[in-house]
């Protein structure tokens, strides 16, 4: 079996696909209605109603479990609230300052392959990070995307972005978080995906004083290039004009 480092890594639609919904949400959403929301709109995907989407927001402090959590990897049982989940993987943290994107895309109309989909999501996190000078690399042994941390010893390396999917009748949910500025503490709570050998970072621990539009705009940008076009829509489902003279 091929391993990630050589999965094609091209996930076009189809020739006369419409664009994938870029929406961004500017409050705090709780988990539970983000939940729901992926629900449902993944349901309206498969049945042909509603257009791909892809979801950036950010969570109040919260861990949740995926179909491998492991429970003595829940450290801190009290800390934060913590949710089951149906996507793969084990315990994670999601909080502000951390870019969620919960990704809906239909494969039935690119590539019907998961493990070549992880591959892609984990190459928009690399190049994403390229863009700011970070060398993001994939591991073939956990997923995600790492950082070389050598200033902290031989071998040690920190995870800057986890990835948790789950598909029903070929459409995808969950997605990717990316390590913007969350309070890194919180990590402390859990066994981050399973992996108690290294550690987490973020691009302002790595010294890159970015904002989140900032972080945004770039992660739409690479998006587009493995992906295919977006339009960008605001919470309310109204297209939005990135221009205002057209």
């Amino acid at each position: 079996m091929a391993d990630r480092q050589t999965l094609k890594t091209d996930f076009l639609p189809k020739e006369g696909s419409p664009p994938v919904e870029w929406v961004i949400d500017d409050e705090l959403v709780p988990y539970e209605v983000a939940q729901k929301e992926m629900e449902e709109r993944v349901a309206a995907i498969a049945a042909g109603k509603a257009a791909e989407r892809v979801w950036l927001l950010e969570h109040p402090p919260l861990y949740t479990a995926g179909t491998s959590a492991d429970p003595v990897d829940l450290i801190a049982k009290d800390r934060f609230p913590v949710y089951e989940t149906g996507r793969g993987g084990q315990y994670t943290y999601h909080g502000p300052g951390q870019r969620v994107a919960y990704v809906m895309l239909d494969l039935k109309r690119r590539q019907q392959d998961v493990r070549a989909f992880v591959a892609a999501l984990e190459q928009w996190l690399i190049d994403t990070l390229w863009q700011h000078h970070v060398r993001g690399e994939r591991r073939e042994d956990r997923v995600g995307v790492w950082v070389q941390r050598p200033q902290k010893g031989p071998d040690v390396e920190d995870k800057i972005a986890a990835i948790g999917i789950r598909l029903r009748k070929w459409v995808t949910f969950h997605g990717i978080s990316l390590n913007v500025d969350p309070d890194l503490e919180h990590f402390s709570g859990i066994v981050p995906c399973g992996v108690q050998k290294h550690g987490v970072t973020s691009l302002i621990d790595l010294g890159l004083l970015l904002t989140m539009p900032e972080v945004d705009v770039i992660l739409r940008e690479q998006f587009e290039k493995i992906f295919g076009a977006t339009v960008l829509v605001g919470p309310s489902g109204l297209a939005l004009r990135s221009d205002p003279d057209t």
